[in-house]
């Protein structure tokens, strides 16, 4: 099966590539945050029906050429962010298409690797929903401190203004205030639990290159 695309309820759409050993398990790992998923392949509907099912896929579009996979993502970009992730040849028009392309392993093709915004060194699909969950993670402790940064000048600017605190008290509480909200983001580099268990998941079982 040469793609897997996958749709959010959360307006966010993602593709992989061709099946392998790890695809239920990436899927799984997809559903678990809230990513449906969609396979597009050039594969006959019967094969890609059966390969879905298997990786517990529901929705399925077979025979795809380059351009109806192409087409399928812009269908998808209409109502969703789309992200595609591919790397053969066939994937780079969609990998163009997407609001993010993404081109999986060092084996992918060249036209594939230009095409994308995002590459992976590595071939284990796993990768794709350890990669988003640090980056929701990243998103909410990022958000978190401007919140704390712009509640602080809201605070302080009156105080100051009104004669209530002085400079130089002003100026220590913020200083104070922007060590926590550094603070704050340096967890940023700490794994979760969540994202922890995945990518112990992930290395416990070696990931195995593709195959046409």
């Amino acid at each position: 099966v040469e793609s897997l695309t996958a749709m959010d309820r959360a307006n966010w759409t993602a593709n992989s590539v061709r099946w392998r050993p790890e695809s239920a398990e990436t899927v799984r790992m997809l559903h678990a945050q809230g990513i449906d998923t969609i396979m597009l392949t050039g594969d006959s509907d019967r094969t890609a029906r059966a390969i879905a099912e298997e990786a517990g896929i529901t929705e399925v579009r077979a025979e795809q050429l380059p351009k109806d996979k192409a087409d399928a993502i812009v269908e998808l970009v209409a109502t969703h962010p789309t992200a595609m992730v591919g790397d053969g040849i066939n994937d780079a028009p969609a990998l163009a298409t997407a609001t993010v392309g993404i081109a999986m392993g060092v084996r992918g093709s060249a036209a594939a690797i230009e095409s994308a915004d995002v590459a992976f060194t590595g071939h284990d699909l796993r990768l794709i929903p350890i990669a988003l969950a640090h980056a929701r993670r990243g998103r909410r402790i990022m958000t978190a401190d401007i919140g704390l940064a712009l509640a602080i000048v809201v605070v302080l600017f009156p105080l100051a203004l009104f004669g209530v605190m002085g400079l130089a008290g002003v100026v220590l509480v913020h200083e104070i205030a922007e060590l926590i909200v550094i603070a704050n983001g340096v967890r940023a580099a700490r794994r979760p639990a969540l994202v922890r268990s995945m990518t112990e998941s992930a290395a416990s079982q070696p990931a195995l290159a593709s195959t046409s």
